[in-house]
């Protein structure tokens, strides 16, 4: 493996985790989050993210990986087309199960990811805007560094071994969300399979971008409003 490409995995694997991890904890410290707040959050999230995507881009170009290896390419459109549609909808029901989950069960608007949510999530217009750039960021971003970049090095390295690569780069990219807590982090490896898998298997991204940019902005936009309604619930339960 070429020295720059282990940087990158070492960094991806280490120092994302605990900037995450650590960024985080000082949101939750924090009794409430401002619109500054959330604003510059957007901004080093957007960034970041490009700036990893970049590096990526220029070291595998270095090496003479062509764009197609990474999965910037749609070699067979009809399968690619037909998946896309298929986790699409796969990822817009689990959605709506989790929103609706939160308004049945109050309770559970009083998790970790709920609290986190309340403070990230946009509260405007101008926060919403900002948030739809760093869902498409990361939604691009993520899958090329992890299900492109990832992926083909750890596929690669061992021999041409599928397995390494599909649960190698799922793992790093389930550390990456480690500040979710366990449950995050498995949900997330997970996802990262799947995701992986179908990128082998078209030999494209597009199916993992357009899912995960599908995912996050349900996320993003409809769990606020569950949020709100779940802890009004929860707050009329506990009247007397």
């Amino acid at each position: 493996m070429h020295w720059d490409f282990a940087l990158i995995l070492i960094f991806l694997g280490t120092v994302v985790p605990l900037l995450g991890r650590r960024r985080i904890r000082q949101l939750m410290r924090m009794p409430e989050t401002t619109k500054r707040d959330r604003l510059t959050l957007y901004a080093s999230t957007i960034a970041f993210q490009w700036l990893a995507a970049v590096v990526v881009l220029w070291r595998s170009s270095a090496h003479a990986i062509p764009p197609a290896r990474l999965g910037l390419a749609v070699p067979n459109p009809a399968l690619t087309v037909s998946i896309t549609l298929c986790l699409t909808a796969l990822m817009f029901a689990n959605q709506i199960v989790s929103l609706r989950g939160l308004k049945s069960r109050p309770e559970a608007a009083l998790g970790v990811l709920p609290q986190l949510a309340r403070k990230i999530f946009p509260q405007d217009r101008a926060e919403r805007v900002a948030f739809f750039a760093v869902v498409i960021t990361v939604a691009a971003c993520e899958e090329l560094i992890y299900r492109g970049f990832v992926q083909r090095i750890l596929q690669d390295w061992p021999g041409n071994v599928v397995v390494a690569g599909i649960f190698g780069s799922a793992a790093m990219f389930g550390l990456a969300h480690i500040y979710q807590g366990r449950r995050g982090l498995l949900a997330t490896f997970v996802v990262g399979v799947i995701f992986s898998a179908i990128r082998w298997w078209t030999g494209s991204l597009v199916p993992a971008a357009v899912a995960h940019f599908v995912a996050d902005f349900m996320a993003g936009f409809l769990a606020p409003a569950a949020l709100g309604a779940a802890t009004v619930t929860s707050a009329e339960r506990g009247a007397p």
